[in-house]
Order: structure tokens, then sequence, then C-alpha cells
């Protein structure tokens, strides 16, 4: 969604039209108490908020980011983060990774506490959840009681990806006549 509607800024040049999802160049420009003020695209400010940052960001630096949401009084929120299934997709590579570096097995689930998870992984609980849940059904890892561990691959191979469909009583019934 395009914001529509801005003429120019303070320096007299025309504004970029930003859309939901686009990655944006952010400066952190402030710490606030809701978050990061952060200047986008060198044109407007937005705002990133500080349940959502899961690394330390300093006043001048400099990050990539994401337009996350554009509100109707053309308020941004903004994220470090790549929302959808692209994002999920990139952190199951990390958490798999990791998983190699420790021999096969972590003793992370998802009952673990938040600020754990973002230690780790830089995300949020939510978005670790989602990712172990798509490893999960790609049967690429098995969730324990005490954590993850990675599916030997040998014996995922050997499997067959479907089961056959059990037959009802009334299918075998209409087979048999």
């Amino acid at each position: 969604m395009p914001i529509e509607g801005h003429q120019n800024n303070r320096s007299g040049k025309k504004l970029v039209e930003l859309r939901e999802g686009q990655k944006v160049t952010l400066l952190i420009y402030s710490r606030i108490e809701a978050g990061f003020v952060a200047v986008i695209n060198g044109d407007r400010k937005g705002l990133l908020y500080k349940n959502e940052v899961f690394q330390p960001l300093k006043v001048g630096q400099e990050v990539d980011g994401f337009i996350k949401k554009i509100r109707p009084d053309n308020k941004i929120d903004l994220s470090l983060y790549k929302s959808g299934f692209r994002s999920i997709d990139t952190l199951s590579k990390k958490i798999l990774e990791a998983l190699q570096k420790q021999g096969g097995f972590m003793d992370v689930t998802d009952k673990t506490q938040p600020k754990i998870i973002a230690n780790l992984f830089g995300v949020s609980k939510k978005s670790f959840k989602k990712a172990i849940g798509n490893l999960y059904k790609k049967r690429w890892i098995i969730i324990e009681k005490d954590g993850i561990r990675l599916q030997d691959r040998k014996k995922i191979e050997s499997r067959p990806k479907h089961r056959p469909r059990r037959q009802t009583r009334s299918v075998r019934k209409s087979r048999n006549k």
C-alpha cells in the first residue's frame, strides 16, 4: 500500500512511495518508551516496537528493515525481520545449522522462555514456534520433551512420503460387488 498525499520533505525532494513488506534502510534516530524511532531511507520516520527487536540497537546505527504496516494516519510501523513464510524458512535454516553444531540436539522447545530463544536465534518465541513446526512437518526434526533433535535423514528417506489411506467399510463393500 503506497503512501499518498506526501509531497515533499524538508529538503524539498519528492518522497518515495513505500509499500508494506518493502525492504528499507533504517537509521536509528532515537529511543522512546515504545521502542526506537528510525529514519526510513533518509525520507521519513517510523517506529520499531521494543517487543519486536531482538538485537542491540544504538542511536546512529544503520540497519536493514522492512515496512511492517502503514497505518491510516500515515504513521509507519517497522520491523527488522521480513514477515511471512520466507522469514520462517530463513529461521529454519538457522535452527538446523545450530542443531548440527550442537551434535544434533538442543535443549530448546516451544516451552522455552522467550528471552532464551531471542538470545539464541534473535527472534520472537512466536517465530521460533512457527519455524520448529515447519521443520517438524517436513520431518527434519523430532520434538522431544526436553528439546529438539535432528531427524536421521536415512530413516526419513526409507519411509514412504504418504501412507496409503485406510478403506472404510462402505468403500470395501462397494468394491467387492
